[in-house]
């Protein structure tokens, strides 16, 4: 990890308030998502946080839905704008990997528009065969075009 920063998976540690803000303001996958959505999710989910160790402010983030025996769903990835270009998101994803491992996992997937660099450093790959895979939309949202 970077120096000044540290990642948790502690949930009393995450301000919810600012991942809602983060992903329902600037990220492309999740516009508009309301909070109580948001907190739902989180509720769910294994959850990373990043902080940074002098002012102990959350400064990125990432969600994992996963059954812990066979899959895992990586989602909901996001630096702040004012930490960004420090190498944290790669910092966070490793976490993520490095955490996960011993579960033995057949696998982790992702989906992204523009991180394809962040997650290629740490293992990912595109699918071999996409075709194979299948999703059910319940509603079509133009600002939830993917809940990557």
């Amino acid at each position: 990890m970077n120096d000044g920063f540290e990642i948790s998976t502690d949930p009393a540690r995450l301000d919810p308030a600012r991942i809602h803000h983060w992903l329902s303001t600037d990220a492309y996958w999740a516009l508009g998502r309301t909070r109580e959505k948001q907190d739902r999710a989180i509720a769910s989910s294994l959850n990373f946080g990043v902080y940074d160790t002098a002012s102990g402010a959350q400064v990125a983030y990432a969600r994992i839905v996963t059954d812990y025996a066979t899959f895992s769903w990586l989602c909901d990835v996001y630096v702040d704008r004012s930490v960004r270009g420090k190498g944290l998101g790669t910092d966070l994803v490793t976490a993520v990997r490095d955490h996960l491992a011993p579960y033995g996992l057949r696998r982790i997937l992702l989906a992204t528009h523009d991180a394809h660099g962040v997650y290629t450093k740490v293992g990912f790959e595109p699918l071999d065969d996409p075709s194979h895979w299948m999703h059910l939309l319940f509603s079509r949202q133009p600002s939830a075009r993917d809940e990557g």
